[in-house]
């Protein structure tokens, strides 16, 4: 049987892993699909350019559309990034008949509703894995391990660079621009970070997660995203005082009122398996009825761990080159003409605990009209730390943990504690999530 021939766009460092993962192991890969996968063009920017992987038998072009419309090419594996001009390129490839392979989550969560939907009526496939979690096979595993369950949440650690910084900041006391300026010199974090530490990258996996998990359309608009610089040292040092750690988590939860889709900094139970997850390493929590909570943990990004998945993806797509379309995995997991209109929920009408701190004078009676506060709006308080004083400082920091509530309840709480006399500047507020079986 003839190989299945791959085009790829972008020869960078997980392209070149690509290609050097297929000559690696193709023998393995071989017996595994029964025909050879092959690379026979791709894309560059620079022709002239130093590679890590070899291109002996590759043709290298800079015109990404020769590769598209080349009838040679079964296959398009596409690594350019952004989602404007890959959207476009994609959208032509499915024209010309070929299946596609990413490892763009934000074309995915941005336009995969659209690709989607023009890769069933053309009859090929579109596949994703490398685009959450680098090499852990979530999406395999949501979409067809996890498939007899009714899934009641996901919560994840899904952006490395975000980790990275969290766990300089906890372990060697490190502020977050210290951390990012590490994270950048050891090339974990862009010259431009904010993707990653405003919470964008992350968001833009969570729509994917969500949407295979709950059988939704993709809705990358609606997910709450908060960035990771308003964490402080204070914060990750208290947080461990009471028995806690902070990490960027990306939250999907379906409850009877609709679904949560939020990323933000969370404290969670330093007993919990997941805050051990350290460095640029990732995990996914998953809770289903049926198996209830697991984890899945491994390397977030890099050029063989990305390939790993990526390679995956050819070898399904290698599998079912000769297999009747509508008896494929669906795309999102669900019949595409099955896909619930579940309503997502605001950041207000969500439920959760929170971290609060504060920056209070030293005179008695202000815990207890914070207390009174708070009480006001149906808001409970599990913990208090209240400091002593600096030396020729009236004002002490106070730290709270609360019991769940809304947070629309929450904002109007805060904005009366903001108002007293006795309270200086912003109160510091952060979510916190127990993660356990349980949580509902």
């Amino acid at each position: 049987m003839r190989p299945v021939r791959i085009g790829i766009l972008g020869l960078g460092t997980v392209g070149c892993g690509t290609v050097n993962v297929l000559l690696r192991n193709g023998p393995e890969i071989t017996r595994r699909v029964g025909r050879s996968l092959q690379v026979i063009r791709a894309s560059v920017r620079d022709l002239q350019k130093r590679r890590s992987c070899s291109v002996d038998n590759i043709s290298l072009t800079q015109d990404a559309d020769s590769i598209v419309n080349d009838p040679d090419v079964d296959v398009i594996v596409e690594l350019i990034g952004g989602h404007d001009a890959a959207r476009q390129l994609v959208l032509q490839a499915i024209a010309a008949g070929k299946h596609i392979v990413t490892a763009n989550k934000a074309l995915i969560a941005v336009h995969g509703n659209e690709i989607f939907r023009v890769a069933q009526e053309q009859g090929v496939m579109v596949a994703f894995e490398a685009a959450v979690g680098g090499g852990i096979p979530i999406i395999k595993a949501i979409r067809e391990g996890l498939s007899g369950n009714r899934i009641e949440w996901v919560a994840g650690i899904i952006n490395g660079t975000g980790n990275f910084i969290l766990t300089e900041m906890r372990d060697r006391g490190r502020s977050f621009d210290e951390a990012l300026a590490d994270a950048q010199r050891l090339g974990y974090a862009e010259a431009d970070p904010s993707f990653d530490v405003e919470g964008i990258d992350a968001a833009h996996k969570l729509t994917i997660l969500a949407s295979i998990a709950f059988g939704i359309p993709l809705q990358f608009d609606k997910v709450y995203t908060e960035g990771i610089a308003g964490v402080a040292r204070a914060d990750m040092k208290y947080a461990g005082e009471l028995g806690y750690r902070i990490k960027h988590l990306g939250i999907a939860r379906r409850g009877d009122d609709g679904v949560e889709l939020r990323v933000h900094p969370t404290l969670i139970p330093e007993r919990r398996l997941i805050a051990s997850v350290d460095g640029i390493m990732n995990a996914i929590l998953i809770k289903g009825d049926a198996l209830g909570a697991t984890m899945y943990y491994g390397a977030g990004a890099g050029a063989d761990p990305t390939a790993s998945a990526i390679v995956a993806d050819l070898v399904d797509v290698a599998r079912t080159l000769t297999t009747d379309p509508h008896n494929r995995v669906p795309h999102l997991a669900f019949q595409p003409d099955a896909l619930s209109d579940l309503r997502i929920l605001s950041m207000e009408d969500v439920q959760t605990s929170y971290y609060l701190r504060m920056q209070v004078r030293d005179r008695p009676g202000v815990l207890a009209e914070i207390a009174q506060l708070l009480a006001g709006q149906q808001i409970s308080i599990e913990a208090v730390i209240q400091k002593e004083p600096a030396e020729g400082e009236d004002t002490v920091p106070l730290i709270m943990l609360t019991h769940r509530v809304l947070e629309k309840n929450m904002n109007a709480a805060l904005t009366q504690i903001e108002a007293l006399g006795s309270v200086q500047g912003k109160v510091v507020r952060l979510r916190m999530e127990h993660l356990d079986s349980a949580w509902k």
